[in-house]
């Protein structure tokens, strides 16, 4: 089953709601020669670019946690609360 890119962003978004308190800009695409998902966290001069794999992203489209990406989120959000 596939996913749309926009579709992974919002569970994302649902998932971390710490990125719209901290005003994290989040952008996402599919990489099709990876077969992964591109994920790159803006706030302000900031930027930080994950990989996000296919099956994780799917995984959290079925309410699975996505422990890689919540390890990136977290730092990054922790980051821009230092900063």
């Amino acid at each position: 089953m596939g996913f749309t890119p926009a579709a992974v962003r919002e569970k994302i978004m649902e998932m971390y709601p710490e990125l719209d308190e901290n005003k994290i800009i989040v952008s996402l695409e599919f990489d099709v020669a990876k077969d992964a998902y591109i994920v790159k966290f803006k706030k302000d001069r900031h930027e930080m670019t994950t990989h996000l794999e296919k099956k994780d992203a799917e995984d959290c489209l079925r309410n699975i946690k996505c422990v890689y990406l919540g390890a990136q989120v977290g730092q990054f959000i922790k980051n821009f609360q230092m900063a």
